[in-house]
């Protein structure tokens, strides 16, 4: 039996996405094939992270005893998880919500003609981030308004690379979009005045609930 690597699991308010607000069981796997520089997981990443073994059947019977229905699958990277499709398919087939989250680096094919189908949250990662040149643009064609792309803005020239990929690849008619700023890096104002500036009709700013209602750092929330 093949098991996952956790560094977490635990139950909590939904801090972004689509279901930000929404009560979400979290299921945090360790590793990730990416360094961005405002990285505020890098600890689930490193060779010497504590971590719990579980199998699928073990996760999914945890979520289960939660007794709530949203699942996010988080980390690090979880499609990195040798198995993850068989998780995925297992929590759907038990009536969990799934959603995703991923760097933007991971091939998308697959995991969305998996039923149920996981909703998605694909990050795309900006200059500020270091990684950008490990993006997967051909993603966006498997995404839906069930999807989400998110853009973690550092910076002005986030921002405007970012209306680049947005208007580049259609991304606000195919699903939704989000810009959600490095927490300490750049103000939700300046965001919201470049988002003024050029009319950029159907992007939402997000600020990530659970560093504002918990302590900015603080783990299992």
């Amino acid at each position: 039996m093949r098991c996952f690597k956790v560094a977490e699991k635990f139950v909590s308010i939904n801090g972004e996405g689509p279901r930000a607000g929404e009560l979400a069981v979290f299921l945090r796997f360790c590793g990730c094939n990416l360094d961005c520089g405002y990285c505020d997981t890098r600890w689930a990443n490193t060779a010497d992270v504590k971590y719990e073994l579980a199998s699928a059947e073990e996760l999914a019977a945890y979520v289960k005893s939660t007794g709530v229905k949203n699942v996010t699958l988080t980390g690090g990277e979880p499609l990195l998880q040798a198995d993850i499709a068989h998780l995925i398919e297992l929590l759907g087939a038990s009536g969990a919500e799934v959603e995703i989250e991923t760097n933007g680096s991971v091939p998308l094919k697959n995991i969305v003609s998996l039923s149920p189908r996981p909703a998605v949250t694909a990050d795309y990662k900006l200059p500020s981030s270091g990684m950008e040149k490990h993006m997967l643009t051909e993603n966006f064609s498997y995404l839906t308004f069930r999807d989400a792309v998110k853009f973690v803005v550092g910076d002005k020239r986030d921002l405007v690379r970012a209306e680049e990929i947005i208007n580049g690849y259609g991304l606000t008619d195919r699903c939704r979009v989000y810009f959600s700023p490095v927490f300490g890096k750049i103000s939700p104002e300046e965001i919201a005045e470049f988002m003024k500036e050029r009319k950029l009709n159907g992007v939402r700013l997000q600020l990530q609930l659970h560093k504002i209602i918990w302590e900015p750092d603080k783990r299992g929330v």
